[in-house]
């Protein structure tokens, strides 16, 4: 597999955020529910002028419902369709796209950028309140209410027995084919000026449901129905366990992705391909 541009085409690299709470999630469906893909792919021959479609690639797929402030996709476009056309995307866009989903980048990506493969890390972001009288109505479609009390301290003393490299299958559901073998690199809780608690999760890439199992795993032990310790014995068992709630999609907003230097793109896309395994246990010598 490849990701050199095919010859007389020009990649491009949007930046976009939107509320998904619209969405039936990122990617095109053929029941015709609205997706944020299928928004975008119908904007763009429109605002070009074209009538051919174009194929968006996506650094990290979203649920329905869950939001994104620091999305990343890539398009290829034929050269005299860029060069005609891309200074004045970013105003068509905005005219044409429904309010809830903004394209606020568009460039000439670097040589072997792909949005989804030349990514090292993305981060996201879960929001909950435990006010005893709900969610402030203005943040509804964005924070969940969890109808507990959640102790800040237990939650971080959980959370920081998930980091680094593991198999997250406790807390990911299976697909045919797909590793459950994540970095973690980033898990943290802080509770806001608002009372609101924002979870920090950032990994190399995520399973699917994997931030949802984990947040859910979290409040768990917030709210005192498990010590800490027991999200790293959930971890080691490496199987579902009933008791990991996959929390609602609502509070979860992708934030960020990151990439590394343009020079070191065509190696991050063959390392994010190869499938990954964790090192075997030593064996000592009978």
């Amino acid at each position: 597999m490849t990701d050199e541009v095919a010859p007389g085409m020009v990649r491009v690299r949007l930046d976009l955020s939107y509320d998904g709470t619209g969405f039936s999630g990122w990617a095109k469906q053929n029941r015709g529910q609205r997706t944020v893909q299928g928004e975008i792919e119908a904007a763009l021959p429109v605002v070009m002028r074209r009538q051919e479609s174009y194929e968006l690639t996506v650094a990290g797929r979203t649920d329905a419902g869950v939001h994104a402030r620091g999305q990343v996709a890539h398009v290829d476009l034929p050269a005299e369709v860029w060069a005609e056309h891309g200074p004045h995307l970013l105003r068509r866009l905005a005219g044409k796209l429904p309010q809830d989903v903004r394209v606020w980048r568009v460039a000439e990506a670097p040589v072997h950028f792909n949005a989804r493969f030349s990514a090292v890390w993305r981060r996201y972001a879960y929001r909950v309140s435990d006010n005893p009288g709900g969610v402030d109505p203005l943040l509804r479609n964005h924070v969940l209410w969890h109808n507990w009390p959640l102790d800040l301290d237990a939650m971080n003393d959980a959370a920081a027995r998930l980091l680094g490299e593991h198999d997250f299958a406790a807390f990911c559901k299976r697909r045919e084919g797909a590793t459950t073998i994540r970095t973690l690199q980033e898990l943290r809780w802080e509770r806001r000026a608002d009372g609101v608690l924002e979870a920090t999760v950032k990994a190399d890439a995520f399973c699917h449901n994997m931030v949802r199992a984990l947040v859910g795993a979290m409040l768990f032990v917030g709210d005192g129905h498990r010590v800490p310790e027991w999200t790293g014995k959930v971890l080691a068992a490496a199987v579902r366990d009933s008791s990991v709630q996959v929390v609602r999609p609502h509070g979860l907003t992708l934030e960020e992705v990151g990439y590394p230097a343009d020079g070191e793109l065509a190696a991050r896309n063959r390392e994010a391909r190869n499938l990954r395994t964790l090192p075997s246990p030593c064996v000592a010598d009978s």
